[in-house]
């Protein structure tokens, strides 16, 4: 994929590059509970410089795209999101490994960042399916996955292991093409 910089009055979403580590390390040492949920774990400044070393790796290997995403109105870089699992001959993606800084969670920006992504997916990529998976005991994130117009499709039992050592329950969400084409763009765009 050639560097996709998607943007809208409220947010940029550009490629994660190395240098952003400088951007992102103070949310590893200062807020450390942002990754209580995540699979990865992210523990100070050495996490994550992992954390995008790891990022680049699978970019550089079309496993996925991940972007740093920059808040205009703070004009501050607030946390990162990805595609991954991309698979172009299904025309499926999964959306994830998504984190914001706390001041900046409920403040509308994941709503625009999922917005432009679904956008390009669905209308540059033509992507047919978007897929999360959310930690099942993770009620904020999965209320705001169906806030964004996605539909629980079931929990996946004890999917896997956790940062912190915990056998995690999946919650599996998608949101398809047609059903954003029909209602799901117009609804998000009157949230926006």
């Amino acid at each position: 994929m050639q560097d996709v910089v998607l943007m809208d009055d409220k947010i940029i979403l550009k490629p994660l590059e190395a240098y952003n580590y400088e951007d992102l390390v103070d949310y590893a040492i200062s807020q450390p509970d942002i990754w209580k949920y995540a699979t990865v774990g992210l523990k100070g400044a050495d996490g994550m410089k992992a954390y995008i070393e790891t990022a680049l790796a699978d970019r550089a290997i079309g496993k996925s795209y991940p972007f740093i995403v920059f808040d205009k109105q703070t004009e501050k870089y607030v946390g990162s999101t990805r595609f991954y699992n991309i698979d172009q001959k299904n025309k499926t993606l999964w959306l994830g490994y998504t984190w914001y800084a706390k001041e900046t969670q409920g403040t509308g920006v994941n709503k625009h960042a999922k917005y432009l992504l679904f956008q390009y997916a669905f209308e540059v990529m033509g992507m047919e399916r978007i897929e999360f998976r959310v930690d099942n005991t993770n009620e904020r994130s999965k209320a705001a996955v169906k806030s964004i117009g996605c539909t629980l499709e079931g929990v996946l039992r004890s999917e896997l292991i956790i940062n912190t050592g915990r056998r995690r329950d999946t919650a599996v969400f998608s949101i398809l093409k047609d059903e954003w084409f029909s209602h799901a763009k117009e609804a998000l765009e009157h949230k926006l």
